[in-house]
């Protein structure tokens, strides 16, 4: 096959599957009404199962289903035959994928799934299957046509299963009320959950990295403090650590050109006063608005009485992964 040829057939097939979700939004009807409904009343998990290529798309649906707080789990109908059926109740919900509903052993497993007692959702392209006879609501995914050489391989069928597996468990989501938040306790090394969830105490610097110095010492002194800490600041306090000011490379950098004895002056006489500052139950993602925002690299971290608890750097913000 030539480039072109290359081409066009890869447009054909997704032509052939986005039809193939196009007429599965038309044939949507009050079954997946009835399917969330059951869903939102399941008192245990939500057991995905599947057969060949389903069993891969069963996986992915299990895996955001669980993503979205539901608690769920996937089963190998082989598997099921020797012990794992030990995993399912009563008080489940089955969600039980497979095109043809004549597999053997999905035929098999539904069966006793029945026996045990847990209610059965079938996904299949064929309604009136041994399988979608025994369930108490079943999805229709029928495709006029696969996609693949002779419309044999599934293509377009575990396409269809998995975008309407997507469709229940996103309004399942909505229809229990899944925030944002709730994703981000779920997810938190992702993003969204740091983005959520991780506060300015999580992330500042604190005993021998947060560098404190008295109004009083002198600017080399404070360089050596910096140094020590590795940081890029020290913050100025009095007596009892309540804020006066803050020193950073940028002030050093501001004062060397000009005055010559900078390292002999006292830190109160340079630093700059009444800095910006955050508490500790800052949300970290607004503490870097702010350092941004002001273009500053670093932060005081005060409490109530403002007195200094630490220090917020971007870099260490960036490391955390909030961009």
């Amino acid at each position: 096959m030539t480039p072109n040829q290359l081409l066009q057939r890869g447009k054909s097939v997704l032509k052939m599957e986005a039809k193939a979700l196009g007429q599965l939004q038309k044939r949507l009807d009050s079954h997946f009404a009835e399917a969330i409904e059951l869903l939102e009343g399941c008192q245990g998990r939500v057991v995905v199962t599947g057969m060949g290529k389903p069993s891969l798309i069963a996986q992915k649906i299990s895996a955001t289903l669980a993503s979205l707080g539901v608690p769920s789990l996937w089963l190998h109908p082989a598997e099921a035959a020797h012990g794992d059926l030990g995993r399912v109740t009563a008080q489940d919900v089955v969600l039980a994928l497979s095109h043809s509903g004549e597999t053997e052993e999905m035929v098999h497993l539904i069966g006793v799934l029945r026996k045990i007692g847990a209610k059965l959702i079938v996904i299949t392209g064929r309604p009136r299957s041994r399988i979608a006879l025994q369930a108490n609501v079943v999805l229709d995914t029928g495709v006029r046509r696969e996609a693949g050489p002779g419309g044999l391989v599934p293509t377009a069928s575990t396409t269809a299963m998995l975008a309407l597996g997507d469709a229940l468990s996103i309004a399942l989501a909505e229809s229990r009320g899944f925030s944002e938040r709730d994703f981000a306790r779920l997810h938190p090394g992702g993003s969204l959950g740091k983005r959520l969830l991780l506060t300015v105490k999580d992330l500042m610097r604190k005993g021998r990295t947060n560098p404190m110095v008295g109004p009083n010492a002198t600017v080399q002194q404070v360089l050596l403090a910096i140094t020590r800490a590795r940081a890029g600041s020290a913050t100025v306090v009095d007596g009892k650590k309540k804020l006066l000011g803050i020193f950073t490379d940028g002030d050093l950098r501001r004062h060397l050109g000009k005055d010559s004895k900078i390292l002999r002056r006292k830190v109160s006489q340079v630093m700059t006063k009444k800095p910006k500052s955050v508490s500790p139950q800052t949300m970290a993602v607004d503490a870097l608005k702010l350092l941004r925002s002001y273009k500053i690299d670093e932060i005081p971290v005060v409490d109530s009485k403002d007195k200094v608890v630490g220090l917020i750097d971007v870099q260490d913000l960036l490391k955390a992964g909030l961009v």
